[in-house]
This record gives structure tokens, C-alpha cells and sequence, in this order.
């Protein structure tokens, strides 16, 4: 038999290869209740994640055995007996642990990346561990797999359009380009909703947020429409914008394909290929096209590629020695009782469907919960909980390493946090709020400003060293009213602002 777990669902899992299924090969899912019980996840992201396991078993049909069950042991055992049984390399830690330590499993290699683990080792070979910058390697790949490429030269003379891709958002309540794919539910939804009632009303599991209707595709089917809507409609206006946020509008030109990618349901080939097609036969500019692949071929794969090259110990990174526990109402999605407008909206956001895009992810949520010397294994742990397209693989570089500057600086050269100003520049979220961004003290001091100070001036002895954070942190002395700053984020402690 060949084992399929739940994030991977589409047909290059099936294709024949190493350890991987011939044409007539058995198939097996195991839907395991103890997934959900280990974690108090996001509702909606249950849902997506069931609806799109049973979507794939009943494409599958006879071919597959579908087992409900409390454990993977327990699936495995009543399915395959002591059967043989091949998987694809799972995506996280704990998944690759449980099938090595089961003797019938035979482990082949990952798919759904662009990039082998053996390839990777030997490109991050003799770099050393503070040197794999992710430039490097999102121009390595480009050329190992003709992405954007004109010969041995990158399409348009350059590798990097960032310049292009920084733009604040039009003074428009929303950006007026065509509306994302939406799937239509149908009976498995509605058998799924109704299983997910039953669980939390017999108390087996608990979630957060809101669940409906589902967003986000479930099928390949679903999916491939989400890619070519998005190539054909919003691809052209996605650049631009793409580091921008308006309240009215929170997917703005967003591709939303990050949960069919990490799903399996989408190949991150076929979106790159269709994204470079769209810009060689004129319908997308370069620079929205390379921020596109840039997501993809760079950042996705290089979370993906640092998450098992820097070991188990990476998820205990804390050098900022971060240990304050996330509050009730940050771990609730309690965005009613936050004033802040900024977070108030994206917490919202996140409450509603389990997503935002990057930038409030990082410069919203990431950096308030930096600011507050909130435990990274615990922003982890949330961050993986609360969203659809949150996997162990995906939050663990990406919060430890970016959002919470917990390593220390393997993966960014600097913390990604801000006082309000940077919010107020890229976003409408500041003008109506009754916090100020250029007010660091007083009844209508922004919290992200009195934060960002504060940081500072707790972390200033290491952050005075790094070359990007030195000059502002050696002005913090000159700040007349840093006393007040410091009394002022003691008192707002966890409470929400």
C-alpha cells in the first residue's frame, strides 16, 4: 500500500518513482482524531483540511482505504495489518519520527518542492549557518530550473523588482481588481461541518475562530480554477501592492494559493510556469511576475529547505529569552476587545477565515508579539494553529527565525518590528484609530511606537552590535521621555490595547 497523509493530495504524489506507487498500487488515508485534539485549531482550518482529504478519497475511490480513526497507528494497523507500506517523506518532524519508527514503512523522498533535501545540503555545503542567505538561493534556483530566465541571465537584467513591490496603498477603500475564487460547499462540506459540531459538542476537541462557508479550494479541481483566476486577473496587479494593506480589503491582488500548495493540491512548478507564461505573452508585468515566483521558488522553498537543515534544537531558539505566555485574548482571536485598529482588523481577519497576508502577519501580529517578549515557541504554536495554510514546516523558520528574531539572526539580519509609522505608511489602519503612530507616551500613544522603544531599550546591549539596528539603538539615550515609555509598556502589560 501507499500512504497519503493530508498534505498530500495531488497527483504528483502518485506518480511512479522512488518508493513512490505504481499505477495499481493500494492506497491508504488515515483520518486521525488525535491530530485535532493535540492543538485547539482554527475551525475553518479543520474544515478545509477534512473536506480536502475526503474530497481526495472520493476521487480516488476503490482504489483507496479510507480510515476514520483515533491514532496514524491505529489507521495503519487496521488498514495494511503488517502489509508493506510506502509514504512520500512527510512534511514535519514529528510525521517522519512516527513513520521511521514503524518497520513495515518504507520512506521515499518529499515532493511538492522544487528542491531536493540532498540538493539543498550540497548548495548550503561549506556556507556555514549564518550565510545562506536567501538571495543566494532564490538565484540558485532560478537558474537550476530556467525560472525567469533569458539564456544565463535573469528575465528583464535583474533578479530582485523589491523596488517596484513597495508601493503604500491607493487612497481607495479597496484596490478594484477582479474577486479571488471562491469554491461552492457541497455534501462533503456539510458532512464535515456536521462531524466537526459533533466532536466539539461530545468535548473531544476544541477550536478557535469561525468556520464558513469554506474559502479555500478543497480538490485539484478547486485549485487549478484559484491558479488560473489568479494568473488571468490579479496576477498583473499583485506587485505593486503586495507589502500594502487596506482594511476594506484584505486579500487585495493576494494569490490565496498558499493552503493548495501547502495541501498538495497545487505543484509549485505549474504556479511558477503560468506565472512566467502570463508575463511572456504580455498579460502580467515583470515585476509582479518576479514577486510572484520570488514567494515561491525563493521564500516557500527556503523555509521549507531550513526547516530540516537546522535541526530539531532550532525550535528552542530564544536568544532574546522571550518567556512572557500569550494572553486569553490573543489565543481566543478576541479582536472585540481590541481598540488598536491595526490589530483589531487583522486579528478580525484572522478570527473570520484563518488568513492574512504576510505583511499583517509579520508587521501586525509577528511584531506585537515581539514587542511583548511573548514566548516564540508558544507564537509558533499559534501561528500554526490559527492558520489554514499553517504547517510545523511552514510557521517554524518563518516565526522563530523572521517574525521573533528567536535565532538570533541565522535567517534575518535584523527583528522585523516597527513603531507605528511603518503601519500608517503602508496601510489606512492609523487615521481613524484613537492611538496616534507618532505618539510614543500619553493617552493616545500607539502601541506598536511605545513597543518599538521599549524593545530597544531592553534588547539595546545585543542590538547595538548589528549593523542594520546600531545607529538607532545608540540614539535611544537622546529620547527624553524613554522613562515614561518604559513605565508606560509595563503598565499595558497583556491587556489588550
Amino acid at each position: 500500500m501507499h500512504w497519503l497523509f493530508g498534505d498530500q493530495l495531488g497527483p504528483h504524489f502518485l506518480t511512479p518513482g522512488e518508493s513512490g506507487p505504481g499505477r495499481d498500487t493500494p492506497l491508504l488515508m488515515i483520518e486521525s482524531r488525535a491530530v485535532f485534539r493535540r492543538r485547539r485549531f482554527h475551525r475553518a482550518k479543520a474544515h478545509l483540511v477534512l473536506s480536502a482529504m475526503r474530497h481526495r478519497a472520493a476521487e480516488l475511490g476503490d482504489r483507496v482505504a479510507y480510515v476514520r480513526a483515533s491514532t496514524y497507528r491505529e489507521g495503519l494497523a487496521e488498514a495494511a495489518g503488517s502489509r508493506p507500506v510506502t509514504v512520500h517523506h512527510p512534511t514535519s518532524r514529528a510525521a517522519l519520527s512516527l513513520v521511521r519508527s514503524l518497520p513495515q514503512v518504507t520512506v521515499g523522498p518529499a515532493r511538492g518542492f522544487l528542491v531536493a533535501h540532498e540538493e539543498f545540503a550540497a548548495w548550503a555545503d561549506g556556507r556555514g549557518t549564518t550565510r545562506l542567505r536567501q538571495e543566494d538561493f532564490y538565484r540558485w534556483v532560478r537558474r537550476g530550473h530556467d525560472i525567469l530566465m533569458d539564456a544565463d541571465r535573469p528575465a528583464g537584467g535583474t533578479w530582485n523588482l523589491d523596488h517596484d513591490n513597495r508601493q503604500p496603498p491607493p487612497h481607495a477603500p479597496a484596490l478594484g481588481v477582479p474577486r479571488p475564487y471562491r469554491p461552492r460547499e457541497d455534501e462533503i462540506d456539510d458532512e464535515v461541518r456536521h462531524d466537526l459540531d459533533r466532536w466539539e459538542r461530545d468535548g473531544d476537541v476544541s477550536f478557535v475562530g469561525r468556520d464558513g462557508p469554506r474559502l479555500f479550494p478543497a480538490s485539484r479541481t478547486e485549485a487549478r480554477a484559484a491558479l488560473r483566476r489568479f494568473a488571468a486577473e490579479r496576477l498583473a496587479t499583485f506587485g505593486p501592492y503586495e507589502d500594502a494593506v487596506l482594511a476594506g480589503d484584505p486579500v487585495m491582488s493576494h494569490s490565496l494559493l498558499s493552503s493548495s500548495l501547502n495541501l498538495g493540491l497545487l505543484d509549485p512548478a505549474e504556479c511558477v510556469e503560468r506565472a512566467e507564461a502570463a508575463w511572456r505573452d504580455g498579460t502580467a508585468p515583470l515585476n509582479s511576475v518576479e514577486g510572484f515566483v520570488r514567494q515561491i521558488a525563493g521564500w516557500r522553498e527556503y523555509v521549507w529547505q531550513l526547516y530540516w537543515h537546522f535541526g530539531e534544537e532550532y525550535r528552542h531558539s530564544n536568544v532574546l529569552r522571550h518567556t512572557a505566555p500569550l494572553p486569553d485574548w490573543w489565543n481566543g482571536l478576541d479582536a472585540d476587545d481590541v481598540r488598536a485598529r491595526c490589530l483589531h482588523t487583522v486579528l478580525a481577519q484572522v478570527r473570520d477565515t484563518g488568513w492574512t497576508h504576510h505583511i499583517p502577519r509579520l508587521m501586525v501580529l509577528g511584531s506585537y508579539a515581539l514587542q511583548r517578549g511573548w514566548d516564540p515557541a508558544q507564537v509558533t504554536d499559534w501561528f500554526h494553529r490559527c492558520f489554514v495554510d499553517g504547517y510545523d514546516w511552514v510557521m517554524l523558520p518563518n516565526v522563530v527565525g523572521m517574525s521573533q528574531y528567536a535565532d538570533g539572526g541565522r535567517m534575518t539580519t535584523k527583528p522585523y518590528t516597527s513603531a507605528g509609522a511603518y503601519v500608517n505608511r503602508m496601510s489606512d489602519l492609523c487615521g481613524p484609530c484613537r492611538y496616534r503612530p507618532g505618539d510614543r507616551t500619553g493617552e493616545h500613544a500607539c502601541p506598536y511606537t511605545t513597543g518599538y522603544w521599549a524593545f530597544l531599550d531592553r534588547h539595546r546591549e545585543r542590538l547595538a552590535h548589528n549593523h542594520r539596528t546600531g545607529a538607532v539603538v545608540r540614539g535611544l539615550d537622546r529620547i527624553a521621555d524613554l522613562a515614561e515609555v518604559r513605565r508606560q509598556e509595563r503598565e499595558r502589560g497583556a491587556a489588550p490595547p
